[in-house]
């Protein structure tokens, strides 16, 4: 009994020398392949010392073209088109014919109406000289007072048939003027909607659009924290040089700059901003209304902004980062508030400062801490000097 705990206390010092044994190798063994691994290999990167500009760019709104003056042309009385006098997109001037409607039945009525007005006036002068008469037989007493009376009465109803009949022919007249569509000012006229020969109703039916388009406007929404600003710009008058106000489409910025017309009376409650229009010239007529565009501002930063070129950013989850070349060449991640990129730069509101260095290329190859170098790496099987 005594010997077989003795044996089972030595294997149990056996195995747990075994144990030390094992762990010391294990841990020489990962020490020697550290020493062999060495530390890790530097980054060949390129850096850029971070500088201060003068930051001039554009803020963008989304606008709108359109036309200063523009309305529809609508039938005021009903019958057939019998003319149209233009082609569709010409250039029409102030009380130029457009359109004519059927006026036969117009001019009947307006002929009735002056044959009305005739009759009216022969009844009114038979009616003054009655009561000329019996006022001259007053005099005399030779006639009753109520004759005189009844003249009197007679007199004036006529007069009052005579005035209805003069508002009667104006009316009719007005539908005889109506029957000839004219521009109500010059500007140019578009694709016309009717045709000859086509019924049109009064009050519905529209003919055709006029609207001017030289000068012309374009809307954008500002935001109400922005108004003082624009307020400002309005102010100033600015020269036919000066693009603080450009347009572009797409990559195509229009020629012309303009200017702020008008800023509108009052914010939008429901998207907080405020309807701003501006103004530019269209000779070449290159601007139709209706037409989106990009709004450009001129943004000039009264002091000098850190720009830094964008590659060199690196983004996680929504936040940016750009790496900083620090002592003994190691590099450490900097978060960023970032502003408005201009070109392949962009403006940096927080997080650096002139004269660090950055890391713009070979980003993706760094972690933190990595050392880095800006010679390039050498090629495999490259001789050693």
């Amino acid at each position: 009994m005594i010997q077989s705990f003795t044996d089972m206390q030595t294997r149990s010092i056996n195995a747990a020398i075994v144990i030390a044994v094992m762990f010391f190798l294990t841990a020489c063994g990962g020490k020697q392949q550290q020493q062999q691994q060495g530390p890790p290999p530097v980054v060949s990167v390129a850096v850029e010392e971070v500088k201060t500009s003068d930051a001039a760019y554009y803020d963008e709104y989304p606008g709108t073209v359109v036309a200063l003056n523009q309305t529809e042309l609508r039938a005021q009385v009903t019958g057939y088109i019998t003319n149209i006098y233009f082609k569709d997109g010409q250039k029409v001037t102030k009380g130029q014919r457009l359109y004519s409607i059927d006026q036969q039945l117009y001019n009947a009525n307006y002929q009735q109406a002056i044959a009305n007005l005739q009759v009216q006036e022969t009844n009114l002068l038979k009616a003054q000289k009655d009561a000329d008469r019996y006022h001259e037989l007053d005099k005399k007493d030779a006639i009753a007072k109520q004759q005189v009376d009844y003249a009197d009465a007679a007199l004036e109803a006529a007069k009052k048939q005579v005035d209805a009949a003069k508002a009667n022919v104006n009316a009719v007249r007005s539908s005889v003027n109506f029957a000839t569509i004219v521009a109500p000012f010059s500007g140019t006229i578009g694709i016309s909607q009717v045709r000859s020969g086509t019924s049109v109703v009064a009050g519905q039916t529209v003919l055709n659009t006029i609207s001017t388009d030289n000068p012309i406007a374009v809307d954008f929404a500002v935001d109400q924290k922005e108004i003082y600003r624009f307020n400002q710009l309005q102010q100033v008058k600015n020269p036919k040089s000066d693009s603080t106000f450009t347009i572009s489409f797409g990559s195509d910025v229009y020629p012309y700059p303009g200017s702020i017309s008008l800023i509108d009376r009052a914010v939008d409650p429901q998207t907080g901003t405020i309807k701003t229009r501006l103004v530019f010239s269209n000779d070449r007529g290159l601007l139709k209304a209706g037409m989106a565009t990009t709004v450009r501002v001129l943004n000039n930063a009264k002091e000098e902004s850190v720009t830094i070129p964008y590659k060199a950013v690196v983004e996680q989850l929504g936040e940016y980062f750009v790496y900083v070349v620090g002592d003994s060449n190691k590099v450490s991640q900097r978060k960023l508030v970032l502003g408005k990129q201009i070109a392949s730069n962009i403006i940096v509101k927080d997080g650096l400062k002139e004269g660090e260095k950055i890391v713009t290329q070979g980003v993706q190859n760094l972690r933190e801490g990595a050392a880095v170098t800006t010679a390039p790496p050498q090629q495999p099987g490259a001789a050693k000097k």
